[in-house]
């Protein structure tokens, strides 16, 4: 019996779906394979490596190098990226355009990342600009938005929407010592707006494709905000109960889009909420260690069993 006859067999018994069969099958035969996905994440892995390399240059080699020096690289970097971009941009269009090269998005999220390095430093040498760190947040927010409208630029929109979150004082640095209504309800209204703009969008066929990005960015700073209510000693029933809410509704979400990101955000979400009311009054380092050994095994095996479920039936 042929290996490829076994595969047959084995995709007819339900062991293997219809693309794994299809996808050992041509290895099988020596057809060529693709890495596409394998050079993506490499690129991605490349330009968060450069932008490290070139922060951590910056910030240790600043005083040496002259505060016109690191200006002057940085947006000339800045611009060479646009140059590259706006070059070879195929012409806008409201619905999905493909990337005119493997390389094209990595470099127009390269030359993103280059700015907010960038404004990061002139914040830092010049005090008077540290002042205005809203009015940054809104101009790179406006600019990532009309570069991720124009280029097609899932990267860049989810720069966009977090610099727009960074303007409306929603910050990781605000979270642990901000946990207030005012924070947690501007959480709840940012997530709120941005869904619908998402909806609204794709309901008018510009970028449609782009709602994901949205709801994403939306459904995480939701849940960030919740918890913060969660993780308050006084008066944490009610946002327990909103937590339990938003997990219930994005699971929802997740399994009738055939999302699992969702299904991943409401699981991890909620285990943490949880899990952090019920061990808050226990100080028993052993019971403690015991619970998340075994609840975490429990919820990785969850959703690995879930994402292959989702795999099967996509």
């Amino acid at each position: 019996m042929t290996i490829l006859t076994r595969l047959e067999q084995w995709q007819e018994q339900g062991i293997l779906s219809r693309e794994q069969q299809l996808f050992l099958a041509g290895l099988t035969r020596g057809e060529p394979y693709s890495l596409f996905l394998e050079l993506n994440i490499l690129l991605y892995a490349g330009i968060l490596l450069f932008i490290t390399g070139l922060g951590w240059t910056v910030s240790t080699w600043s005083q040496q190098l002259g505060d016109v020096m690191v200006i002057v690289v940085l947006s000339a970097i800045f611009a060479a990226c646009l140059w590259y971009c706006f070059s070879r941009a195929p012409a806008w269009s409201p619905t999905e355009v493909a990337s005119p090269s493997l390389v094209f998005d990595y470099i127009l999220y390269l030359g993103s990342l280059v700015w907010a390095v960038e404004l990061a430093y002139l914040q830092k040498r010049f005090p008077l600009l540290s002042e205005q760190s809203d009015l940054f947040f809104l101009v790179s927010a406006a600019l990532f938005f009309s570069l991720a409208y124009r280029f097609d630029n899932r990267l860049v929109l989810s720069l966009a929407l977090s610099s727009l979150a960074g303007y409306c004082g929603l910050t990781i640095s605000h979270w642990p010592s901000h946990q207030d209504s005012t924070y947690r309800q501007s959480g709840i209204i940012y997530s709120v707006l941005i869904s619908a703009a998402g909806l609204a969008l794709q309901r008018r066929a510009v970028k449609p494709h782009f709602l994901g990005t949205y709801l994403n960015i939306a459904a995480n700073i939701l849940f960030w905000a919740v918890l913060s209510g969660v993780f308050n000693r006084e008066n944490y029933f009610p946002w327990l109960l909103a937590l339990l809410a938003a997990c219930g509704a994005c699971l929802a979400w997740g399994i009738l889009q055939r999302q699992f990101c969702f299904v991943a955000y409401a699981a991890v979400y909620g285990y943490v909420g949880v899990s952090y009311l019920l061990l808050r009054s226990l100080h028993d380092e052993t019971a403690v260690l015991s619970y998340f050994v075994v609840t975490g095994v429990a919820m990785l095996a969850m959703l690995i069993m879930t994402a292959r479920r989702f795999g099967r039936e996509a």
